[in-house]
């Protein structure tokens, strides 16, 4: 069972108490004035990521991190960046070019007391590591009849980026999610993204860890050392009325984008980041479709297979009777991510595209002038 250092509404980040403003003061003079609360920590994600990792690694010796170019580079988006002058080559480990290999060296190492974070240069290089994660991460706690545990992080940087060509697009939720015994988590934020990795290495289970490479200078509040975020929980990003929006990672921003254009247009939609791709949180999920009785899925997964298929059908054999309307995926197209920028654009989820299927889905809305 993973770390609970909190008690938060579900699907909310848990929001640290502020600081009380300081009582006003006098200075030798007599002036009254008062003393500033702390300003709020912003880090970009990667800022946030690499303070997650130095934090668990300084309180937790059986920490460690290894991977291509995670030591003396610093990791191929500096998520590590220094920590090898802190904690040394031994904890912060630069591997060969062998993925099977280091992922295999991950495993054994969680199996014998450690907690490994195992860095995939780019998760598309993980298919190389394929075997590793789906006969072994996942199922000795099993096949050993309880006598191991892998807690086991595997992380990295994936999606659809900016004209990296197909190889380096990928989206791996839709191979993983099958794996028995393996949780898959896809941040968002940087508060997320941080909360979550504390909470990923501080858990028994082994944890695929989605970073979409698109994220990663995104700057935006980041919790203290003891704030971590449930790994099985949603987020309820915008409440609404009209419709349920089920989305993750990037496509969180580009739902966001459409339904700044939709409120103009007199609609009032859900959004839900649904953060946990396996177990879903179907608490939270079924509240909101037994709310809105409308349901589109937004991801930058491939239709076939893909996340959305798997969440569609969860919600038409359990919630059928609450929905109004047939359930609605907007997912990649089923194609190799092209390098031109025209093309690559055409193959992913737009903001326009959202904005014409709930429009689609709820009907026309009358929009009051003034």
């Amino acid at each position: 069972m993973q770390a609970r250092a909190f008690s938060a509404p579900r699907g909310v980040v848990a929001q640290r108490a502020r600081a009380a403003p300081r009582a006003p003061t006098h200075n030798a003079r007599g002036s009254l004035h008062v003393v500033a609360s702390a300003k709020k920590k912003e880090l970009f994600m990667w800022e946030g990521l690499r303070e997650a990792i130095d934090e668990e690694m300084e309180r937790d010796p059986t920490v460690c991190v290894m991977g291509e170019d995670v030591g003396h580079y610093g990791g191929s988006y500096k998520c590590t960046l220094g920590l090898y002058k802190k904690y040394g080559d031994m904890r912060v480990l630069d591997t060969p070019i062998c993925e099977n290999g280091f992922m295999g060296m991950g495993v054994g190492a969680a199996m014998t007391g450690l907690r490994p974070i195992v860095e995939g240069m780019n998760m598309g290089f993980l298919l190389l590591a394929f075997n590793q994660i789906s006969n072994n991460c996942g199922m000795l706690h099993y096949t050993s009849g309880g006598q191991y545990k892998t807690p086991l992080v595997i992380r990295g940087p994936g999606g659809v980026g900016r004209q990296l060509g197909a190889e380096h697009s990928q989206r791996l939720e839709s191979y993983f999610q099958s794996i028995p015994g393996v949780q898959l988590v896809a941040v968002s934020t940087p508060r997320n993204a941080k909360a979550l990795l504390k909470a990923a290495i501080r858990s028994d289970n082994p944890i695929i860890f989605f970073e979409h490479v698109l994220l990663y200078n995104l700057k935006g509040e980041v919790g203290d050392r003891d704030e971590v975020q449930s790994l099985e929980r949603a987020e309820v990003v915008r409440q609404g009325t009209d419709i349920s929006i089920f989305t993750y990672s990037r496509m969180r921003y580009v739902v966001m984008q459409a339904v700044a254009e939709l409120e103009k247009q007199g609609y009032n939609p859900e959004v839900i980041d649904l953060i946990s791709l396996k177990p879903f949180d179907m608490e939270t999920i079924s509240q909101s479709v037994r709310k809105t009785r409308k349901v589109l899925i937004v991801e930058e997964c491939m239709k076939t297979g893909g996340i959305g298929a798997s969440l569609s059908a969860v919600i038409s054999e359990s919630l059928f009777n609450e929905l109004d309307h047939e359930v609605v995926r907007l997912s990649s197209q089923d194609v190799p991510t092209a390098y031109a920028y025209e093309l690559e654009a055409a193959t992913i989820v737009q903001s326009s595209q959202v904005v014409e299927a709930v429009q689609k889905t709820c009907g026309a809305r009358a929009v009051a002038t003034a």
